[in-house]
C-alpha cells in the first residue's frame, strides 16, 4: 500500500540531554503510524533516530531506512525497518531518502543534521525539488541558530525568500499537518538526477 504520506526526517544519532527531545522524535514516529503515514530516515537504531523508527513501526507507519555500509558494520542500523536499504556512500543515501519524501523535516541533532537540513534546503532554493521542509524547534534547540540565520539576512547574505522556504515550529503536530497539507497542495518537481 502507498502512504499517503511520506516524510524524511532528519535528527541526532545521539538522544541529547533534554528528556523532551527523545519525547518529540517518539511523538513523530506515532504521529506518522496514526495518519497512515511512511517514516523515511537514515536507518540507525541509536538516539532519536532510534526512538523514532521504533515509536513509527509501532504505530503502524512503514519506516524506510537508508543507511551506507560503513555503518551497517558499526551494527548501528535499525534492521527492523519496513525496508532497509544498504548503500554505498552518503551521498546515495541523501539522493534515496530525498527521493522517497513527499517533505523534510529536521528534529534536534547534531552536524550530520545540520549538514543535510542545510543541504535539503539549498536543493530547494536552487530549484532541485519543490517539497515542503520543516525545522522543529523543541524546547527552543534551534533559537540561536535561527537568530544568526536572520542575522545573515541582514548583513545582506541571504533573502527573506529563502527564509520562507523553510517552516518553523515547536509543536510537532501542528507542523506536520501543516508539512502534509503543503506536500499534497502541489505537484512536486524533482531534479536531483542533476546534483
Amino acid at each position: 500500500m502507498t502512504p499517503f504520506f511520506s516524510l524524511c526526517v532528519y535528527c541526532g544519532s545521539r538522544p541529547g540531554v533534554e528528556p523532551a527531545f527523545a519525547a518529540t522524535a517518539a511523538q513523530v514516529g506515532r504521529w506518522l503510524g496514526e495518519h497512515g503515514g511512511q517514516l523515511v530516515y537514515g536507518g540507525g537504531n541509536n538516539g532519536l533516530m532510534g526512538v523514532m523508527a521504533t515509536a513509527a513501526l509501532e504505530a503502524g507507519a512503514r519506516v524506510v531506512g537508508v543507511i551506507p555500509h560503513a555503518l551497517v558494520e558499526k551494527e548501528w542500523a535499525k534492521l527492523d525497518c519496513t525496508e532497509l536499504h544498504v548503500v554505498e556512500n552518503m551521498h546515495e543515501r541523501k539522493r534515496m531518502m530525498a527521493e522517497r519524501a513527499d517533505a523534510f523535516l529536521a528534529l534536534p541533532g547534531g552536524i550530520g543534521t545540520f549538514e543535510e537540513f542545510f543541504e535539503v534546503w539549498t536543493w530547494r532554493q536552487l530549484g532541485y525539488h519543490d517539497k515542503p521542509i520543516g525545522l522543529l524547534n523543541e524546547a527552543g534547540y534551534y533559537d540561536t541558530l535561527l537568530a544568526f540565520l536572520w542575522s545573515s539576512v541582514s548583513s545582506g547574505f541571504m533573502s527573506e525568500w529563502q527564509m520562507e522556504l523553510i517552516r518553523v515550529a515547536g509543536d510537532a503536530p501542528s507542523l506536520l499537518q501543516d508539512l502534509r497539507q503543503a506536500s499534497s497542495s502541489a505537484a512536486r518537481a524533482t531534479n536531483l538526477s542533476q546534483i
